[in-house]
């Protein structure tokens, strides 16, 4: 087995089953019954052999033979996957969904002879899957009375069939069998590998033969295969109807907006459809991305509801008309809160706490200032009594969290978990949580509460203004007290630099630089969205500048974080670029906003999904795909275009 890759090309769901596939149409990852654990694909994927005319089998994702091409079939994540074999002539078409509602991954062939001869065709599917993302104690058998692959473990179970009876089967060892297009008929294995064939055939030129595979999860085998037998009876064109009228309504559901440019719109809708694939469907919570790196290898994942990210998402969710996606979110959040009123760094969707960092105190900022935001676009005050006790917690907490000395939020990591200090955006994000929970308490009639809150926000306001302005550079300093190594320590008292040495109970020490003068994009978090300081100030508007500066990228374009970004090699980011775009937006500069935004839009994968970053020197879309924030930043910025009258038609004028 080869390594998975990092980059994917497509994904389909239903906020309990989501897939991740590439562009030859392969699957390689399938997370059940979340969408962010357990994933259970080691291996699956399908070849077509030709007995009698052609030795061995012609994997669909193997051999430089095959070309392909793919695309979405419309708005719903119907992913359909053309791949074409000039040896053979055959050209193969999948087509993939998830079933809304069911646990059930629809898998769609049709086989096609695009030669001028004859074609004995048979279908082979591969199966291994590693459930619950161990090696360990996997069974898969055949069940002939269902015709069948059963793959389980422990409260895992996995049905696979056709709608046609299978002509072979294998349990066990089946990869390197497979090969060859025979299959030995063991009926059970504790191993994880499985296979099934069917014989489509003799095709005549022109001719095609169509296969629908059913894989259905369930607890249990009986669960499984009663999900297999169901989707049975439905069949593939039910399904699909099934399926699609799902997605047109929950489009149809979203607040109208047409921009008058097809490709926006497009990946507007797109967007849209994102938000929900990465919504857990049972309680709400919302992933950053499918996870692509499940060692750590290069990253520290990605499957995972940050309040960082999700405060993004969350506002973008409301803005586009689905409030109640948004309510059920912050309903999530709810049960994750630590008793201390603080939110961690990041959560499974199940409530856990997921592998961290430790403490980044703009979550907790951030989520109490997505409740306010919430409640701006629905006025639905029986939302304030159910987060209240939340929202005093939380504030109460960000209160206590002030350092005396400086007046900005105590060290914490920064947004981009790699630096510990005291963060200018970390300070932004708590004052936008503060006066949320103000105005949240305003509302309700707590007064007092609101007064000490705002009181809190505004000590936060001067601090920054008095102490991390940098004249030197024409921007704020991207924190204060950043942690670094004794070498680096010393290093700056040796330079005259203001340094300072913490010292814990156990005699443990933490070495200090006092300023950290790094331009980095996220520095217009002052503005945008926190309201920290208005986009007029002449401080906002020379950082913006700087940002420019420093931060554009040749020659692809695009804004990365910030100098010497060493993370995956330093590209430009969606996010950074369109941030800067909605800041231009809000300083009333809507040309240039539009360029920033266009570059983005530019830099959308064939699928029209939005990659987290760019390749600095191709322009080709690099690691994570897709990244929800990237869609929510998206979203945000084309309704803030819409606003500022920067398109040529509005929201309201698509509605009559």
């Amino acid at each position: 087995m080869g390594e998975k890759p990092y980059l994917i090309d497509g994904v389909v769901g239903n906020g309990r089953m989501l897939a991740a596939l590439g562009r030859n149409g392969r699957l390689y990852r399938l997370w059940w019954p979340r969408i962010d654990f357990p994933q259970h694909v080691r291996e699956m994927y399908a070849g077509i052999s030709c007995p009698g005319l052609a030795e061995g089998v012609r994997w669909l994702h193997e051999g430089d033979e095959w070309t392909y091409h793919q695309r979405y079939d419309g708005d719903p994540p119907i992913l359909v996957s053309d791949a074409f074999h000039e040896g053979l002539g055959l050209k193969v078409r999948s087509e993939d969904f998830a079933v809304p509602g069911a646990d059930v991954l629809v898998r769609r062939y049709r086989v096609t002879n695009g030669s001028d001869r004859v074609l004995p065709v048979r279908f082979l599917y591969l199966s291994a899957l590693e459930i619950a993302e161990s090696p360990k104690y996997n069974t898969v058998a055949f069940d002939a009375e269902a015709d069948a692959l059963l793959h389980f473990r422990h409260r895992y179970a996995f049905a696979l069939g056709g709608d046609r009876p299978c002509c072979g089967y294998q349990a066990g060892e089946a990869v390197e069998d497979a090969a060859d297009g025979s299959l030995q008929g063991n009926r059970i294995a504790m191993n994880p590998e499985g296979a099934l064939s069917w014989d489509l055939g003799r095709l005549e030129p022109g001719e095609s033969e169509e296969l629908t595979l059913f894989l259905a999860a369930g607890e249990g085998r009986d669960t499984a295969l009663s999900a297999l037998a169901e989707a049975r009876r439905s069949g593939f064109r039910a399904l699909r109807e099934q399926t699609v009228a799902h997605w047109k309504d929950y489009l149809d559901s979203a607040r109208p907006v047409f921009t008058g440019d097809e490709i926006v719109d497009r990946l507007y809708r797109r967007s849209l459809v994102v938000f929900k694939l990465m919504s857990d469907e049972r309680e709400g919570g919302m992933i950053a991305a499918p996870e692509f790196d499940e060692t750590f290898s290069r990253c520290g994942g990605y499957a995972y509801c940050w309040g960082r990210d999700a405060a993004y998402i969350a506002t973008a969710i409301d803005r586009a008309g689905y409030s109640e996606m948004t309510r059920r979110f912050y309903r999530w959040t709810l049960k994750v809160q630590n008793p201390d009123g603080s939110w961690d760094q990041r959560h499974y969707l199940d409530g856990f706490l997921a592998p961290c960092w430790g403490m980044q105190i703009d979550e907790t900022g951030s989520i109490l200032w997505g409740m306010w935001r919430h409640f701006e676009e629905t006025g639905d005050r029986t939302f304030l009594e159910e987060v209240w006790v939340a929202v005093e917690r939380g504030a109460e907490f960000l209160t206590g969290f002030l350092d005396p000395e400086t007046g900005l939020p105590r060290p914490s990591r920064d947004l981009w978990e790699e630096r510990d200090g005291e963060h200018t955006y970390s300070a932004a994000a708590v004052f936008g949580g503060l006066v949320g929970a103000a105005e949240i308490a305003r509302a309700r009639g707590r007064l007092d509460q609101a007064k000490a809150w705002r009181k809190a926000a505004e000590g936060i306001r001067d601090a920054v203004s008095r102490r991390l302005w940098n004249p030197e550079r024409d921007a704020f300093l991207r924190g204060l007290k950043r942690a670094v190594s004794r070498e680096a320590y010393e290093e700056a008292v040796r330079e005259g630099k203001r340094v300072t040495k913490e010292t814990d109970s156990k005699g443990y020490a933490t070495y200090r630089v006092w300023e950290d003068p790094v331009i980095d994009a996220s520095l217009l978090g002052i503005s945008v969205p926190f309201d920290l300081f208005p986009a007029e100030d002449e401080r906002v508007v020379k950082t913006a500048a700087a940002v420019v500066r420093h931060l554009s990228t040749s020659p692809a374009g695009g804004i990365k974080r910030y100098e010497d970004d060493p993370y995956i090699g330093g590209n430009p980011w969606i996010i950074t670029t369109l941030w800067l775009s909605q800041y231009l937006v809000k300083a009333g500069r809507t040309e240039e906003a539009l360029r920033w935004f266009r570059w983005a839009v530019d830099h959308r994968t064939e699928l029209d999904l939005l990659p987290e970053q760019v390749d600095r020197n191709t322009g080709k879309p690099a690691w994570v795909v897709p990244l929800t924030w990237s869609h929510a930043m998206f979203v945000l910025t084309v309704l803030d275009l819409l606003e500022a009258g920067a398109f040529r038609v509005s929201s309201r004028q698509a509605e009559i």
